[in-house]
């Protein structure tokens, strides 16, 4: 289905190109079609009818709104356009949008960034921005970026047209500045930078609009992103049948917990029993034991010192997951060495990551089977930059953590980006309040639960970060702040057996 499929700024073109000369759909009717979409979902946003105050820009982006202002005009509604750009440049379909809205009576003003209104003008209501669409690459400037800090300080609703202007649509980042929707809709195709990034700050309330595209001009522009839905994920468990046992549904085993860090390891194996695991061992330090036994007696936790413990626990284990709590001292480095050694199925986390950046030939001996979970700034390690490079691009990112580590990665965050090597998956569930400490351990328990009962790493990381996220949102109906990883373990469970 198209919302399910994330497109970049090229492929849209393409799909754009293709109605219009593949399938013989005239642009001045797509235009108007995603002018009336736009129009449809101010009505049934802002039922009361508030006066519109559209920004248009000198693209096909400002014809959307010139023909939101027609519309919108003919029913009576108060509306003004603030024109950015030289009108002259106006041209083809978009051109046409203007040249209708102005014999229909529309009022146009020019915006200058030397005397731009004061908000006072946008007062009661709802603002369309229509100034930028998706060919932006360089930072928003002159009377563009005026533009949208009015916007942005006048207080007042405000819905993005295709996409937020300021956005990248491929990478989700901000270009200096950014229109802040209260909802945004976009074309065609969904622009993949819509749902990472920067761009959940920006983008609000996402609709979709495939403007009665047919099926066959999807057909034929391929597409490498895909937006995750659990309920579809759901159905790569294993069924639950009057026989079943506990054998049937693997042998998690979490690696980790060094001494003061036992809680990330216990909240790992929790998680990976909530999740459907037959049986759940942790290999940690022995001084944790007791405490696992008192929270969770049905988890096995194995005191261990050495890799000569660990090694007789592994040939019981389906899948392992090490780095929850696990340190970077010579303990946690000799166990993620025999783990990473072994022919297990392998969630890779938190410390392990740091260890795997300073010994990045442990790749070499994996053939790819694991998924890594790095956040951004284990990422940053992994590939040797800082921060804010992940964040710039992480689309990319995931796929140089890829192309170097090989298995599937996942490049955690809003808008969590899964990636294979050949596809991407991006999360459309979570929120902030999952930022917060064991949140990550949490989702390797899941992760490797998931493995353990049969699934591929690609199939266990879609659902396993579907789930987590989708746990989180539920837990956060009673509050964001406050949020703990131990909040999640009840709604984990409903969801893995909705």
């Amino acid at each position: 289905m198209p919302e399910r499929a994330l497109y970049t700024a090229a492929q849209t073109r393409e799909l754009d190109r293709t109605a219009i000369e593949d399938f013989d759909i005239p642009g001045i009717r797509l235009m108007s079609r995603a002018g009336r979409a736009a129009f449809e979902l101010i009505q049934a946003q802002w039922p009361e009818r508030p006066p519109l105050v559209i920004f248009c820009g000198t693209g096909n982006n400002g014809g959307d709104g010139y023909i939101v202002a027609r519309l919108a005009h003919e029913r009576g509604t108060p509306t003004v356009i603030y024109q950015l750009g030289d009108s002259a440049k106006i041209r083809g379909d978009a051109a046409r949008a203007r040249t209708a809205a102005l014999e229909s009576g529309v009022e146009v003003r020019a915006f200058s960034d030397r005397a731009p209104p004061d908000t006072g003008a946008l007062e009661s209501a709802v603002v369309v921005d229509a100034m930028l669409g998706t060919g932006l690459a360089g930072d928003v400037r002159g009377d563009y970026a005026a533009a949208i800090e009015l916007i942005n300080a006048c207080g007042q609703p405000v819905l993005a047209i295709d996409i937020p202007s300021g956005l990248c649509s491929d990478s989700g980042r901000r270009l200096g500045v950014a229109v802040e929707a209260e909802c945004t809709v976009t074309f065609i195709g969904v622009k993949r930078g819509l749902l990472t990034g920067d761009a959940p700050d920006y983008c609000g309330e996402l609709h979709f609009a495939d403007l009665e595209v047919p099926d066959a001009v999807y057909a034929q522009v391929p597409f490498q992103a895909e937006r995750m839905v659990l309920e579809d994920l759901l159905t790569c468990l294993p069924a639950i049948t009057a026989n079943s046992h506990k054998g049937r549904f693997g042998h998690a085993l979490v690696v980790g917990g060094d001494l003061g860090m036992g809680g990330a390891a216990l909240l790992a194996s929790e998680a990976a029993a909530r999740c459907g695991a037959g049986l759940v061992s942790a290999a940690t330090r022995p001084a944790n034991v007791p405490a696992f036994n008192a929270r969770r007696p049905e988890i096995m936790a194995h005191g261990v010192e050495s890799r000569a413990e660990l090694d007789a626990l592994l040939p019981r284990a389906s899948a392992a997951a090490v780095g929850p709590g696990l340190g970077q001292d010579a303990w946690g480095e000799q166990l993620l060495h025999l783990v990473s050694g072994s022919a297990l199925p392998l969630v890779v986390d938190a410390d392990a990551l740091n260890l795997l950046a300073t010994n990045p030939g442990l790749a070499g001996a994996r053939d790819g089977h694991w998924i890594l979970t790095p956040h951004p700034g284990e990422a940053a390690r992994l590939l040797g930059v800082d921060t804010a490079a992940i964040q710039a691009d992480r689309f990319a990112a995931a796929a140089r953590l890829q192309e170097r580590y090989g298995g599937v990665v996942v490049l955690k965050g809003a808008g969590t980006i899964i990636s294979d090597g050949e596809h991407f998956a991006v999360c459309p569930y979570g929120n902030p309040g999952m930022a917060s400490g064991g949140m990550g351990d949490v989702l390797s328990g899941v992760l490797v639960a998931l493995l353990a009962q049969g699934l591929c790493p690609w199939d266990a990381a879609r659902l396993g970060v579907c789930l987590h996220s989708a746990a989180a949102d539920i837990a956060a109906e009673e509050g964001q702040r406050g949020l703990l990883a131990t909040d999640l373990m009840p709604a984990l469970r409903q969801l893995i057996d909705a």
